[in-house]
């Protein structure tokens, strides 16, 4: 066994205690990493691997970062998901006897992040908990460490519904018990990829009681106790900017199940993982960067409360009338910073004298903007205004402390004003006159000495001296001069005048730097003890900024006021938010869609790219910029309140976890229709498109019926099965529409109109004459169809479909085979069994299928 010396005892021993984390251990001006730390990071950070005790049999593995560009490595390895140790010597080497002593004092991870070159501007940081009880319910906290924001939420109904509610937040971190089952940790590894930590300590610590006051539900504390035990054993420090936690009611949102996130592209589109061309991107005319998060929150829960919809549209109203002072207001924030992350770092201990600074200007602003929220009409922007209450006399003591300009580090000082503290006046004085006093020594010396090359300098090593080229040294008075440093062309000297002003000169400088680090340390307690009032004032500031937003993005785009009824919607010339913005040229054509209890579900029929999606996505978002306050794209809006939205539009497989094309669209369909209401709002895109045309049709069929007659939710169902048309007849609310299109010159002609009534005809083979398909392909492929169309068409089946006789969307039974030929006839079976069908084209196959079944209903 190879024998280490007491560092790297040390070190591993350390290292033994964090196995999960990067130690990056300090080592003088550098962090150093060893073994399987040192080959993985200088992999991921691509930096040089070399070797401690390189003579050694066994040479360890080594890399290392310098310490004053350590950040940019470690966000690096956050990035990644990883997690990074901090340790650091918290002893003085000069008197330590032996190895230095070292401790971990800080555990950075994805989710515990709080510097500023770490985080996104307009985006929270959650790390959440998730706790599992016996009774089948989950609780979930979400804490954001870098604004101390934290809410808790109790799910009751399975674990689908934990993953759906994780995933519609910007988690980078979930901390679980180790008792968790290992499918699920798995699970939330793979399908939501974010960093998985353990905590199994949930006993509750008094320091926190204040912020769990409103708590009275034992899972909601032990749960928000894992959580809060894991933030203090990775951040080692007082974490007194963390806020009350709020208990998300779930049932007072729209809920948007993780498939409707993605599918309807909110806050990022589903290719490119950004936020241009997402409805977020439309609607984010923020200034501040906490308004800009707000939004984001607000995107991921819409409200289902008509009173705090309307409120919110009032304040709207009242911006959108108020054209000038709008555009004042938004000047006003433009010079706001982020206070909520203010308020965090100044909590936190790492903040510097730039952020005290910008806090100065914030709150300088505040009385600007009551002034001007108060010169608009509306009574509700009014009441925002005396919402902005502020710590006023920090702005004196802030003024009167800082200088404008100061360094980034608050350990070399040049931070604190003249006149804010006389012992540090006075500390300065005597370096400023002391350096006066030793230009005046360097004149005289010349002159005395009649040496015009003498100069008096200074280094760290050797203090103040004076310099006389060695040719000069002869003119020296023999007696005052004692020689300090030899140099090849030069000695440098000391006299007795110079030893004692250089103490006084180096000890004011020591003492002074020392004096504003303490006194910037004093005024951060200061300010510390404001934190509820700065972080209130946050929220203010952000809702103020969210809601002009909506009032300038309404205006830009000629958006309107939405009004909301029962159990009814109607839209006049509707459009899709982000698809007009893409367009710019003005030619996206808008349309109508209306909505009852007596035609709860339209039957939408018309060719490919005609766009049947885009009218069922811009409904959806209609909806959710309705609900969160906003006005909404259409020339008129009657909106009802939706509980929840279900999505099935376009592809998506899952290939990674095993799931094709079809089962994705099932599994989706399946989560739609199990747990819609008859206030949900439920849009399924060409549904039983991925398996054959009969199984296809007879799926699409039989969920329009059930949710016809089991749900009655709204619904629009788009369908390239044009024998579903005839489901008008015996569904008295579905309702058939089609997308408008003409044919011209043997050429298809999309209109992207909505009109009553279902499709005349597909026009599949024009849109792949469009596509340019070899001609000859073309040309068979119309012959083909010309012979299909002569045969009959099979009509759809009435049967009615009672709750229960869908249990073949459950997920194990879908995995399984669920096709069974029932028939009656000893013919029809002895013919099957006759069928080469490898020899058979398709096309045969398919019409001799036809023809027993034909068999089979005599």
């Amino acid at each position: 066994m190879a024998k280490y010396t007491p560092m790297m005892e040390q070190y591993m021993k350390i290292k033994a205690e964090h196995k999960d984390a990067f130690l990056f251990y300090r080592l003088g001006d550098f962090y150093e990493m060893f073994f399987d730390d040192a080959i993985k990071a200088s992999r991921e950070l691509e930096i040089t691997l070399t070797q401690r005790d390189p003579g050694q049999k066994e040479p360890i593995p080594m890399c290392g970062v310098p310490y004053h560009a350590a950040d940019n490595y470690i966000r690096i390895l956050i990035d990644k998901g990883y997690k990074v140790a901090m340790c650091e010597q918290v002893e003085d080497p000069k008197t330590a006897k032996g190895v230095v002593k070292r401790e971990v004092v800080q555990l950075i991870t994805p989710g515990t992040v709080m510097e500023s070159n770490m985080l996104r501007e307009g985006e929270n940081n959650y790390i959440a908990s998730l706790s599992h009880f016996k009774d089948g319910s989950y609780v979930i906290v979400y804490n954001d460490l870098s604004t101390g924001e934290n809410r808790i939420a109790l799910l009751s109904h399975g674990w689908d519904t934990v993953i759906h509610e994780l995933y519609n937040q910007p988690i980078k971190e979930i901390v679980v018990s180790s008792s968790l089952p290992e499918d699920l940790q798995r699970q939330l590894r793979d399908r939501l990829h974010v960093t998985l930590s353990y905590q199994d300590e949930v006993n509750f610590n008094a320091e926190y009681r204040n912020l769990c006051e409103n708590l009275n539900d034992e899972r909601l504390m032990k749960s928000f106790s894992r959580l809060l035990n894991y933030i203090q054993f990775t951040q080692k420090r007082s974490l007194n900017h963390l806020q009350q936690a709020e208990v998300i009611e779930l049932d007072h949102y729209l809920s948007l199940d993780m498939y409707s996130k993605r599918n309807l592209e909110l806050t990022e589109t589903i290719l490119k993982k950004g936020k241009h061309g997402s409805l977020l991107w439309v609607l984010d005319k923020t200034v501040t960067a906490m308004g800009s998060r707000m939004l984001k929150k607000w995107l991921e829960r819409p409200l289902l409360n008509k009173q705090h919809i309307e409120k919110r549209l009032q304040i709207v109203d009242g911006f959108y009338s108020g054209f000038m002072e709008r555009d004042t207001l938004r000047e006003t924030l433009k010079s706001v910073y982020d206070l909520e992350r203010l308020a965090g770092r100044i909590a936190f201990g790492n903040v510097n004298a730039r952020d005290l600074n910008q806090l100065k200007q914030s709150l300088e602003k505040i009385p600007e903007l009551i002034e001007t929220l108060k010169q608009f009409e509306q009574e509700q922007i009014k009441e925002l205004a005396d919402r902005l209450l502020y710590p006023k006399h920090l702005i004196d003591i802030l003024h009167s402390s800082l200088v404008d300009d100061p360094p980034v580090s608050i350990k070399e000082g040049s931070i604190i004003k003249d006149g804010y503290n006389e012992t540090l006046d006075n500390y300065r004085d005597a370096s400023r006159n002391g350096k006066k006093w030793i230009a005046e020594l360097e004149q005289k010396e010349k002159q005395e000495t009649k040496i015009k090359s003498l100069k008096i300098g200074y280094n760290r090593v050797f203090g103040y001296y004076i310099e006389v080229t060695k040719a000069n040294i002869h003119l020296l008075p023999e007696g005052r001069y004692e020689r300090k440093q030899t140099l090849a062309n030069a000695e440098r000297y000391i006299t007795p005048e110079l030893k004692e002003k250089e103490q006084l000169i180096l000890e004011a400088e020591e003492k002074s730097v020392e004096l504003e680090y303490t006194l910037f340390i004093q005024i951060r307690e200061q300010i510390k003890e404001h934190i509820p009032q700065l972080q209130h004032l946050a929220e203010v500031v952000s809702t103020i900024d969210v809601l002009q937003a909506f009032a300038t993005v309404s205006e830009t785009n000629n958006y309107k006021r939405p009004r909301f009824a029962e159990n009814k919607l109607s839209i006049k010339n509707g459009r899709h938010p982000v698809i007009e913005q893409v367009m710019k040229d003005g030619s996206f054509v808008p349309n109508d869609i209306s909505l009852d209890d007596n035609k709860n579900i339209l039957l939408i029929t018309g060719p490919n790219m005609s766009g049947k999606s885009t009218y069922m996505r811009q409904l959806a978002l209609t909806v959710i910029m309705g609900q969160i306050g906003c006005f909404v794209p259409c020339e008129d809006a009657e909106l009802m309140l939706f509980d929840q939205i279900f999505t099935r539009i376009g592809a998506a497989d899952d290939l990674v976890s095993g799931q094709s094309t079809f089962m994705v669209e099932m599994l989706e369909a399946n989560h739609a229709i199990s747990n819609a209401t008859n206030k949900s709002l439920i849009l399924l895109d060409e549904i039983g498109r991925g398996t054959s045309t009969y199984d296809g049709m007879a799926l699409a069929q039989a969920i329009v019926e059930y949710i016809h007659n089991n749900i009655q939710a709204k619904t629009l169902f788009s369908t390239h099965y044009h024998e579903l048309t005839a489901l008008e007849e015996t569904l008295p609310n579905l309702k058939n529409i089609h997308v408008r299109a003409e044919e011209y010159e043997g050429n298809v002609v999309f209109l992207h109109q909505i009109k009553d009534g279902a499709a005349d005809e597909s026009y599949g083979i024009h849109v792949a004459k469009l596509a340019d398909l070899p001609e000859a392909l073309i040309e068979r492929a119309s012959s083909i169809l010309s012979q299909l169309e002569s045969t009959d068409k099979p009509a759809p089946t009435t049967e009615k479909i009672e709750a229960g006789q869908l249990s073949f969307f459950v997920e194990e039974k879908l995995t399984a085979k669920k096709e069974k030929v029932s028939v009656s006839h000893n013919k029809v079976i002895n013919e099957l069994k006759q069928l080469n069908l490898f020899e058979m084209t398709p096309l045969e196959a398919m019409n001799e299928l036809y023809k027993l079944q034909k068999d089979a209903k005599k």
